[in-house]
């Protein structure tokens, strides 16, 4: 038998103090006379334990008068003793409540109560809340509980649900890091293969942000130094004044294509501009899957649709380039040809997106179709 429970001081229950016993309910008029009460270490809680102990488990000792006494033990699963464990014992009748902690070895014994009708509640750690059924203690009666087993605790998981647009908002910024070596922007291709779909405002923000990046910038005047050694558009000549006025055209090309069929027509026909990334299954399923981001778009519902977003963004911006290319590349027949060109190069966009661009992306969040 262990020496009993250790409550530090007459006024020291376990960790629970004289005040928050009073705030409980419980009696505390004498502090030498309470750690008699709850003390499992008093002669008076051996001396009950030791005749519990010679009585049997179920045994009920009467007296034929005096105070009453209250023993259990708090185990677990396995049958081991719970120490610690906070119990409360509360006497309906006068609604006075008493507070103690269990001993090492799980027991516990109030001492000097009065008879009544009592509960016992049990909080420890790790375990689920216990309480007893109301159980009946006579004058001058030493009443042995049943030994009570806690069932271990079930965990809470807090499920966080947020709206569509939040979700979106956070793949977006998650998007906006992806740089093609650590430099040029990667911000439309999604390696989430089932993200949120993008939102008017978040479609035009997406664009801005790409399009007036220093590094698209820079992919312009790359593309623009290739024309103009090239001497394409000859009309606009050489020198830094040809060079400009190729960086406006190819840059005015980009500007108007790209939040026509990025950002304008995708929220009037509610498609996402994006690139999907598959990643996943046959080398062919994933070209076929590639080659069609020119002409199949993903919805904002979910559902592969005709690209009309691209489609319709690309003629419109091949038209309205009439307006800045020299005359001699201007007309209806260069307008088409520009389209044909165009839809070729988004086709190739997008093998260059599903075989080579994740190697070389950094900041990547993702890995495609499951």
């Amino acid at each position: 038998m262990r020496e009993g429970l250790e409550l530090g001081s007459p006024t020291d229950f376990g960790g629970i103090s004289e005040k928050e016993m009073h705030l409980a309910g419980a009696t505390v008029q004498d502090p030498q006379q309470t750690a008699r009460r709850v003390a499992i270490g008093s002669e008076a809680g051996e001396a009950l334990f030791a005749q519990s102990a010679q009585q049997g488990p179920s045994s009920q000792s009467q007296a034929a008068e005096g105070p009453s006494s209250i023993l259990g033990a708090v185990l677990d699963a396995d049958g081991a003793g719970v120490p610690g464990a906070r119990i409360t014992l509360t006497n309906t009748d006068a609604s006075q409540h008493h507070i103690l902690a269990s001993g090492e070895n799980g027991q516990f014994a109030f001492t000097n109560l009065p008879p009544g009708i009592y509960v016992v509640t049990i909080d420890a750690k790790d375990f689920a809340p216990y309480t007893s059924a109301e159980f009946t203690v006579s004058n001058g009666q030493v009443f042995e509980l049943p030994n009570i087993q806690l069932s271990i605790a079930t965990q809470r998981q807090m499920v966080v649900v947020r709206p569509t647009e939040v979700i979106a908002q956070m793949q977006m910024k998650a998007q906006e890091k992806q740089r093609l070596v650590g430099v040029l922007p990667n911000f439309y291709t999604s390696y989430v293969w089932n993200a949120a779909p993008l939102n008017t405002k978040q479609k035009f923000s997406l664009k801005t942000r790409d399009i007036f990046d220093p590094g698209y910038l820079l992919g312009v005047g790359v593309a623009t130094g290739i024309e103009q050694a090239n001497n394409s558009f000859a009309e606009y000549g050489q020198g830094a004044v040809g060079y400009g006025k190729r960086f406006a055209a190819g840059y005015a090309d980009r500007l108007i294509g790209g939040f026509l069929s990025q950002a304008v027509f995708p929220s009037m026909l509610h498609q996402d501009p994006r690139y999907f990334y598959q990643g996943s299954g046959s080398v062919k399923s994933r070209l076929v899957h590639a080659l069609s981001w020119a002409v199949i778009a993903r919805s904002d519902g979910g559902h592969s649709r005709p690209n009309y977003s691209y489609l319709l963004g690309d003629l419109t911006a091949g038209a309205l380039s009439n307006v800045y290319y020299p005359s001699a590349n201007r007309g209806v027949g260069l307008v088409f040809t520009n389209f044909a060109i165009g839809v070729a190069g988004q086709a190739a966009d997008g093998v260059f997106r599903e075989f080579i661009a994740k190697h070389l992306t950094r900041n990547v969040t993702g890995k495609g179709k499951p």
